[in-house]
Order: structure tokens, then C-alpha cells, then sequence
């Protein structure tokens, strides 16, 4: 019996092993340079090898997590995460977390027209250039049709992990000039999509706010109700989370532009080419063993510098990224005025709606001191109505003998009872013209 436990145990664990396997792995959409995205599905440790990504950078892009709106980047490759939009651009390719949203596959196809229109216009001025068609090849060598000393060749340059490949050659589309033109690397352009795609959908939301909030806040200031202020209150709250959504976006962008070395680290393909250029400069053979040495000595501390980012005696030209980001940003605060704007006008309209409030209750005082106060002045009218009422014997009470009494008599309550009610109004007017001498009443 306590063999075949153990053995049971042994194929739960393998069972556990293997569950956990799988559930560490994930689907990702991949779209090299060449534009012909494919799906592939790979652990976490496998795209950390291919992309040379730290764990906590892939948490970013981890959908049951949730961060700020980030761009990173690193040594081989750019994260980010901006509104739905999750990335990892290295110099060859993009690795998208895929997923079954409308808004990602209208993302992926932007994706690859951009890169292919990219493709497409640098073939055609390398034809120009050479006089002859540069066909696009694959960066991803050891996953197309080769021979066996091809694919030999083809690893030795590659890192293999987990089914997924990272060349660490340069990718077929690179920068190259052609007079005052220069095509950008592969990695801004999958940067400007992704940028332009969350600054499109930011846009859009604002835009579609606009339209349903100016007719509900002109509609409450004709008609206080219960109905237009919930609608208007839900107006707010839609506003204030789209406001903190742009204002996140916006200051990674600033963030960005105010310090050159994080945009300095995202020219992927500029390190790889330095470090190519390095490392075929270690592998030249001079005679003298001393000079050996010292060109080992500053080709280390080239890598090391290339490597580390620091870029120490060399400065990029990064008008180009900062031309890209410049143009986004400039978009996103022509967004967040956008909401700053209507933010203002909810503002203004509830400002308008408290003075039209604060009139209704002034002049529901207003008709309240003078119910009070017509109160008061019939009280004094009761007052003498009771002391007629009172059982005491009094000549007016008395029966009269004769029509001459009688006629007096009658005379008298007239007098009493008219004399009783302008005494009362003029009570009224007296306490109305004091109360709007003093300013209580308008």
C-alpha cells in the first residue's frame, strides 16, 4: 500500500508541476519587423530571456494588476502600458498579452499597416540606393525553413528558450538616411502606435463625454429635477476618472521628455548596433600583446557603458524620440484641457445651480416672515375679538328700549369691528415697510 501511495503522491506532484507549468505559461501575440504577427505561448521566464526583462517590469503588463500608465526603458527592450495598451517592444519585434478585446485587435492591426507601410517604404529606398529589391527577411531565423548548418550557424547567435527566439543581430529594418530623410527604428515605430493608439482611445471617451455632457448641464440649468441631477452626477464622476486616466498619461510623456537618458536607453537598435560594432572591433588581432590588451581594456568599458546604459562619452541624437513624444504630448494636453474646460463648466453649473437655490430659499423666508407676521397682527385682532366675547355687563351689551338705541348700538359694533380691522392693517404695513427698511425683507 505504501508503494503504490507514493507512487500516487509522486503523480499528484508531477500532476501540481505540471498544472503550475501551465499556468505560469500565457498566449502572446508577437508581430516582428516583417509585420506577419503569429501567436506563441510562453512562460515567464522564457520572455524575460528573450527580452532580458526583470520580473517586476512583466508585472506591469500582468491584466489582474493594476499601474500607472508607464513606459519603460531597459537594455533590450521598451515596456509599455499605456490605458489598455500592453507591450514589450524590442528591436525586432513586439510581444503583445493577447486578448480577445475589440479595441486589441483594431491595436494589432495598426500595428502591422504601420510596420508593413514602414517595410514597404524602406525596401523601396534600398532599391533606390543599391539598384536592386532588399527583400524583408524573418528576425526570427531559427523558427522559418533552413538547413541543418544554417540553423546550426543561426544558433550560435541566438538565445533558444522555451520554443521562443531573440537574435541578438541587428533586425533587417533599421534607421537609414536618404538625403534629409531618415526612417525611424522599428521600436518608435511600434512606440508611436501604441502612443497613438491610447492618446485615439483617451480622445475618443473625451469626445463622447463632451457630446452627452454640455446638453445635460444646459438642461439642468432650465430644470432643477431629480433625474438631471443624477444624470449630471454621473457626468462628474465619468469626468474625473477620464481626467486622473489623461492626467497619468501626461506626466509619464513629461517625464520622459525632462530626462534624456531614460529616452537615451530606449534606442534599442542603436546599443545593438554599437555593440555588434564592439564586439567585432574585440575580435581583431594586432601583434603587439600590450596593444591587445589595452584594446580589450576599452572594449570592455564600451560594452560595459553600452550595456549599463550610461552611454559615457557618447550622447544620442534623440531629437527624434523627442519629436515623437513632443507630438503625443502635446495631444494629450490638448485632451486634458479638453476635460479641464467642461471640468469648469460642471463647476460654473453647479455654482449657478446653489445661487438659484440659495434665491428659492430666500424668498421662501421671505414669505415666512410675512405669514409670521400677518400671524401676529390677527392674534391682536383676536385679542379684542375675545375681550368682546368675555361675559362681563357692559352698555354696549345692552338691550336697547327703542329704535334710537338700537340704532346706536349697531352704530358702535361697526365702529368696534372696523376700527379692530384697520388697526390690524395698519399694524401690517407698519411691520412690512420696518421690515424692508432694514434689509430682512426685499
Amino acid at each position: 500500500m505504501r508503494p503504490s501511495a507514493a507512487a500516487g503522491g509522486g503523480g499528484g506532484g508531477r500532476r501540481k508541476a505540471a498544472a503550475a507549468a501551465a499556468a505560469a505559461s500565457r498566449e502572446w501575440l508577437v508581430v516582428p519587423a516583417s509585420g506577419q504577427a503569429r501567436v506563441e505561448e510562453a512562460g515567464k521566464h522564457a520572455v524575460m530571456a528573450r527580452t532580458g526583462l526583470p520580473a517586476r517590469d512583466l508585472r506591469v503588463l500582468d491584466p489582474l494588476l493594476s499601474y500607472p500608465s508607464t513606459i519603460l526603458g531597459r537594455e533590450r527592450a521598451i515596456v509599455v502600458n499605456l490605458e489598455r495598451v500592453k507591450a514589450v517592444i524590442t528591436a525586432a519585434e513586439v510581444l503583445l498579452p493577447n486578448s480577445k478585446d475589440p479595441a486589441f485587435a483594431s491595436f494589432v492591426c495598426d500595428l502591422q499597416a504601420r510596420v508593413l507601410a514602414s517595410s514597404s517604404d524602406q525596401a523601396a529606398e534600398f532599391t533606390d540606393m543599391e539598384g536592386e529589391s532588399s527583400a524583408v527577411t524573418s528576425p526570427f531565423p531559427a523558427l522559418t525553413s533552413t538547413t541543418p548548418n544554417e540553423l546550426e550557424m543561426t544558433n550560435k547567435n541566438s538565445n533558444v528558450v522555451g520554443g521562443m527566439t531573440h537574435s541578438n543581430s541587428m533586425p533587417t529594418l533599421t534607421a537609414a538616411k536618404d538625403g534629409n530623410t531618415k526612417v525611424l527604428p522599428f521600436e518608435f515605430r511600434a512606440l508611436e502606435v501604441c502612443l497613438e493608439s491610447a492618446c485615439r482611445s483617451l480622445e475618443e471617451e473625451t469626445s463622447t463625454l463632451e457630446q452627452e455632457a454640455y446638453p445635460a448641464l444646459d438642461e439642468l440649468t432650465s430644470k432643477i429635477s431629480t433625474l438631471n441631477l443624477e444624470r449630471v452626477r454621473q457626468i462628474k464622476s465619468r469626468l474625473v476618472a477620464i481626467s486622473g486616466r489623461v492626467q497619468k498619461v501626461r506626466d509619464e510623456l513629461e517625464h520622459l521628455l525632462d530626462d534624456e537618458m531614460d529616452m537615451a536607453e530606449m534606442y534599442l537598435t542603436e546599443k545593438l548596433t554599437r555593440q555588434e560594432i564592439s564586439e567585432t572591433s574585440s575580435r581583431v588581432e594586432v601583434d603587439d600583446p600590450s596593444q591587445l590588451e589595452v584594446d580589450r581594456d576599452e572594449d570592455y568599458r564600451s560594452e560595459a557603458d553600452v550595456s549599463n546604459g550610461t552611454f559615457i562619452g557618447y550622447k544620442p541624437h534623440i531629437e527624434e524620440l523627442e519629436m515623437l513624444l513632443e507630438a503625443y504630448f502635446v495631444q494629450i494636453d490638448g485632451t486634458l484641457n479638453k476635460l479641464s474646460h467642461l471640468r469648469e463648466y460642471v463647476d460654473d453649473t453647479e455654482d449657478y445651480i446653489n445661487i438659484m437655490l440659495d434665491d428659492k430659499q430666500n424668498q421662501l423666508l421671505q414669505m415666512g416672515v410675512m405669514l409670521s407676521t400677518a400671524t401676529v397682527v390677527i392674534t391682536a385682532g383676536v385679542a379684542v375679538v375675545g375681550l368682546f366675547g368675555m361675559n362681563i355687563g357692559i352698555s354696549l351689551y345692552a338691550d336697547p328700549s327703542n329704535e334710537e338705541e338700537k340704532r346706536a348700538s349697531n352704530m358702535k359694533f361697526w365702529e368696534t369691528t372696523l376700527g379692530t380691522i384697520a388697526g390690524c392693517t395698519v399694524m401690517y404695513i407698519v411691520a412690512m415697510g420696518w421690515g424692508k427698511r432694514s434689509g430682512l425683507l426685499q
